[in-house]
């Protein structure tokens, strides 16, 4: 596929849509006019040449697979890159989707002024999101697994309950030759099960060491961890996920961002609020949640003003409802904290609340 309009010295492209691939990648550039003067198809190890040899211009890409890395590449090349989630990308699609059609579109959603970026994330925030990535993995293998136990145990009449603590016991009774009425099978497949969850526990118990070694070789990640409800593992994903913490202009957007605002459908000058929009990363959404829930079940019978409020706050409300009100709280304070580099401050954030 050739390029449009291109002299000898390169395309003179004001704005770029990359679609990224594997191996193949799409190319669709316009001047500062809208006129398309580039559409080209490029290989995998074509791409850092190609855009070598153009003058510094705006560059869109989906934030995929690849994305952080190659805004990297390209940010290095003098290009100024925009990151854009695929779920705005997908209504300036014209037509069929296909690779061309995407990096048109993906050319256009980056040209937008209300267009809403995707932060950029760094080489070290990417290798802590992926050490969270991998936790996240093992956690639900082993619920998966708790789950399995459970289910073929009461195929033979034993009930133990969800909670995790209690299946460990109940798997050591078995294994201890109780008079159970397992037969010697089950009994080792048992068996089995119990080394297979030995060996998930040992390994996130592993990840969470990095986790806590991340934490206390960082001070912005400590300053995160003063806020009641956030701990090492919600300070370190906060800090790894948010990248260019710009592209949010207040708390607000911040806590919009993770999914822990009202969802809205208003219509005709009647506004209608329904329950969080749980739009965002869920497991940022999670960590979040479940720390705000841990925070209020610790404020009660304390005296400072936050637990005070805290206690308020579930009187009137249901527990639920007050940990995301809480987690809500506590996003708009990691904002005003990591834009402004401040130390954390319980009673300003009362005052705040």
């Amino acid at each position: 596929m050739s390029n449009v309009n291109c002299d000898e010295g390169g395309c003179h492209a004001g704005r770029i849509g990359l679609d990224l691939a594997k191996y193949v990648f799409e190319v669709h550039g316009v001047d500062k006019h809208g006129n398309v003067v580039v559409r080209k198809r490029l290989r995998r190890d074509a791409v850092a040449r190609f855009f070598a040899n153009l003058p510094a211009c705006l560059v869109g890409m989906e934030a995929s697979n690849g994305a952080h890395y190659w805004a990297r590449v390209l940010t290095a090349l003098g290009h100024q890159v925009r990151l854009i989630s695929p779920q705005f990308v997908t209504p300036y699609v014209k037509s069929n989707k296909n690779d061309r059609n995407d990096a048109e579109a993906i050319c256009e959603a980056a040209g937008r002024p209300s267009m809403r970026f995707v932060p950029p994330k760094s080489v070290e925030q990417l290798a802590v999101q992926a050490v969270h990535r991998v936790r996240r993995r093992l956690v639900s293998d082993r619920v998966k697994l708790v789950n399995q136990v459970r289910g073929l145990l009461a195929e033979h009449g034993i009930v133990i309950p969800r909670d995790i603590t209690q299946l460990r016991r109940g798997l050591a009774e078995i294994m201890a030759g109780c008079d159970d009425g397992l037969s010697e099978l089950v009994r080792s497949l048992m068996r089995d099960l119990r080394e297979e969850l030995a060996e998930l526990d040992r390994r996130i118990a592993s990840y969470d060491r990095r986790i806590r070694e991340i934490f206390r070789t960082s001070e912005p990640h400590q300053r995160l961890g003063k806020i009641e409800g956030i701990g090492p593992i919600t300070a370190t994903a906060l800090i790894a996920a948010v990248g260019d913490r710009t592209c949010f202009k207040n708390g607000r957007q911040f806590a919009a961002w993770l999914g822990l605002v009202p969802k809205q459908r208003s219509s005709g000058g009647r506004i209608r609020l329904f329950g969080i929009s749980k739009r965002g990363d869920r497991y940022l959404r999670t960590l979040m949640i479940h720390g705000a829930r841990a925070a209020l079940g610790r404020a009660g019978g304390k005296q400072d003003p936050r637990s005070l409020w805290l206690g308020k706050l579930r009187q009137r409300r249901h527990p639920n409802v007050a940990a995301v009100a809480l987690a809500n709280t506590n996003a708009r304070i990691v904002w005003s904290m990591l834009s402004g580099n401040a130390a954390y401050q319980p009673d300003l954030s009362v005052k705040a609340a």
